[in-house]
């Protein structure tokens, strides 16, 4: 590929990233919720499920979600079912402090929101819509094979959407952080996780095959 389409993809990929979407607000929502290190975890697990989403656009497998209504809307649901679900976890959560986490356990958690992070993204259609739909605007099939370039430009945005994503996170701690100065109690935080949880979710479920 020449080095002006790749600029111009990066160019074009940090204006699309700069611009909060569902990936964005559920990474602010953890970060809310559970600090730096919980939304630094979600940007990596939110990666991986992005990284998924590349290499079956690249092999043609996400094509499955634009040519069939029926596989389109179950994953959709699935997906905005965990998202409702997460959010009703933080809103009828009981905890006026944080609990005091032994280093085993602290680490089991990161664990557990590293995975959650990665299925809520290879469980959101749209994402692979829009990697079938953005990427081949800088394809060309005369500059080589059309799955290593996917794979490349894949690679490029997944590497952007890191330090993007990482850049929100380490925005939402400092409205964590605001909150806690000001003695706001772990009830009202779970609300506003729990609340942006189940707005995620409602808003994942209206996504359509033909929209990015």
């Amino acid at each position: 590929m020449e080095f002006y389409t790749i600029w111009l993809f990066v160019v074009a990929a940090i204006t699309l990233l700069i611009i909060p979407g569902p990936a964005v607000i559920y990474i602010m929502a953890r970060s809310i919720d559970q600090g730096k290190k919980a939304g630094l975890i979600s940007v990596l697990g939110v990666s991986l499920g992005g990284s998924i989403h590349v290499v079956a656009g690249a092999i043609g497998v996400s094509a499955i979600l634009m040519t069939s209504a029926t596989a389109f809307h179950i994953v959709k649901y699935i997906g905005a079912a965990y998202l409702i679900y997460l959010g009703y976890k933080a809103l009828t959560s009981a905890t006026e402090h944080m609990p005091i986490e032994t280093p085993k356990s602290a680490h089991k958690q990161l664990v557990k929101i590293f995975y959650q992070s990665a299925i809520i993204e290879v469980m959101n259609p749209k994402t692979a819509l829009f990697f079938l739909a953005f990427f081949p605007q800088f394809i060309s099939p005369s500059a080589g094979s059309v799955t290593e370039q996917f794979l490349l430009l894949g690679t490029l945005f997944i590497l952007l959407g890191l330090m993007s994503d990482g850049l929100y996170a380490v925005l939402a701690t400092t409205i964590r952080n605001w909150l806690l100065k000001r003695n706001v109690n772990s009830k009202l935080q779970n609300r506003i996780t729990g609340y942006l949880y189940i707005v995620l979710g409602v808003f994942s479920s209206f996504a359509s095959p033909s929209k990015t």
